[in-house]
């Protein structure tokens, strides 16, 4: 009889809620469901990372001798610094996946150049417009140069998937009566004018300021032909984040006096820089090198087995690559070695590129030995390395200790490092079982994001 009971309870209880719950969301949509992607301005500031949707082209974000360089990024930077945020930068190369990303929460904005389209406008917010863009028809000079839309008659013009372009031009064509041919190409604007080069394709459509800068090293580009003048451009948030959407838009409103403008000159009408990132071999745009020690730092990431630039973050974090580099506590060279470091490790001088990093990839190794029967997972066990290595083992042992007291995960970067920010505090550092005393735990934490940072700006921009 229990038995019979408590199986009628169940089916009851599965019933009632499987029921009601399929019958609410059908009629009322899913009321109890957790949006699992909404974050706005004060959940991102907890997180303590904007993640922002970035075109993969030649203006918006690239590494010029280690450093990260680009207009939108540099924009994105200064805007992730109102909000007290790190920026994560996301690559994106087509424009369907960024607005995909923006959905189920991979990036909290796009940052990219976006005109207002009524599909658009149905699902997400725009942004106050940076600024007016023209567009502009893409051919080669020996073909002619285009000077009325009947010059395009029969021809076939290839426009990136999903942009705005082929709505442009099919009204156009529509409105003029002419016979041309749109197609719609999964290939980004910069491979499709690699392709008008190429002589595969013979027109292509792209934003002004990416036309010009693809004119800083293919001479026989002509762009004269603009398709529509000055169309607003804007960034692009979720409906369901208001306040970002707000701080956006006054942080533009601010910018716009001085800052966006003297940024489009230094991205787009400086020559000079134009083609220093179309040529460097340490460039991104142009090469694959990240600095001129890239071999020494390959055979030292070797003996570590890291990926190569990783160290290569490490290195430009501590030096900028300068080998005469010397701190104002004394470190010297590439990674820059304090001096008992660098007579432990035998380095005799630290000017040398290739004493200095072998000495650094020495300690390195040796913090990668300490770290590793207490911290197994090598994903995690790096970030004590390079913790350790920014404030000394010796703070970060104290804070895996105090993780330990206190009952925390002594394996998780996550949790040691918040004691590691706490070694500033006096009911902490004062701890009998904390051996080195008071640190500014919180730098080394900011230290390990950084280095990571720039990691991941390498992996996305240059090749293995």
């Amino acid at each position: 009889m229990r038995r019979s009971f408590s199986l009628f309870i169940t089916l009851s209880v599965v019933l009632l809620f499987g029921v009601q719950c399929t019958f609410l969301e059908k009629h009322f949509g899913n009321t109890f469901k957790e949006d699992k992607y909404i974050l706005d301005l004060a959940g991102i500031q907890k997180r303590g990372v904007i993640r922002a949707a970035v075109d993969n082209n030649s203006t918006g974000y690239y590494i010029y001798r280690g450093r990260r360089m680009g207009y939108e990024y540099e924009l994105l930077r200064d805007f992730a610094k109102r909000l007290d945020v790190v920026l994560d930068v996301v690559l994106v190369s087509d424009i369907q996946d960024a607005f995909t990303k923006l959905e189920n929460g991979s990036v909290d904005i796009i940052a990219i150049n976006l005109e207002k389209t009524p599909d658009r406008m149905e699902s997400v917010s725009f942004s106050i417009p940076l600024g007016k863009m023209n567009t502009v028809l893409v051919g080669l000079k020996e073909n002619g140069k285009v000077t009325d839309w009947k010059d395009l008659e029969g021809d076939t013009i290839y426009v990136r998937e999903n942009s705005a372009y082929a709505y442009q031009l099919l009204s156009l064509r529509d409105s003029l009566g002419l016979n041309f041919i749109v197609r719609e190409d999964q290939r980004h604007e910069e491979s499709l004018i690699d392709a008008v080069v190429e002589k595969e394709i013979s027109w292509t459509m792209a934003d002004q300021n990416v036309a010009k800068a693809n004119t800083t090293y293919y001479d026989g580009l002509d762009i004269s032909w603009v398709v529509q003048e000055a169309g607003e451009v804007s960034w692009v948030t979720r409906d369901n984040s208001p306040k970002l959407l707000e701080t956006l838009n006054e942080w533009l409103e601010d910018k716009h006096k001085r800052f966006i403008p003297d940024l489009y000159a230094k991205y787009f009408l400086n020559p000079k820089n134009g083609y220093f990132r179309s040529n460097s071999p340490f460039s991104s745009i142009a090469g694959s090198k990240i600095s001129q020690y890239d071999e020494l730092i390959k055979n030292g990431a070797e003996y570590l087995g890291w990926d190569w630039r990783l160290l290569s973050s490490l290195v430009y974090k501590e030096s900028r690559f300068d080998t005469s580099a010397t701190s104002y506590a004394g470190a010297r060279g590439l990674l820059q070695l304090m001096p008992v470091t660098l007579e432990r490790f035998g380095v005799t001088n630290p000017n040398d590129p290739e004493q200095s990093l072998l000495g650094g990839v020495k300690y390195l190794g040796y913090l990668d030995k300490f770290w590793m029967s207490r911290v197994p997972d090598p994903n995690e066990r790096l970030k004590f390395i390079l913790a350790s290595y920014n404030v000394g083992h010796g703070h970060v042992e104290d804070a895996w200790r105090l993780t330990l007291k206190y009952g925390k995960d002594t394996q998780s970067w996550e949790d040691v490092s918040e004691f590691l920010e706490l070694k500033s505090d006096p009911e902490y550092y004062k701890d009998p079982i904390v051996k080195s005393g008071f640190a500014k735990g919180h730098l080394a934490v900011a230290y390990v994001k950084d280095v990571l940072s720039i990691f991941e700006a390498y992996k996305a921009l240059v090749s293995a």
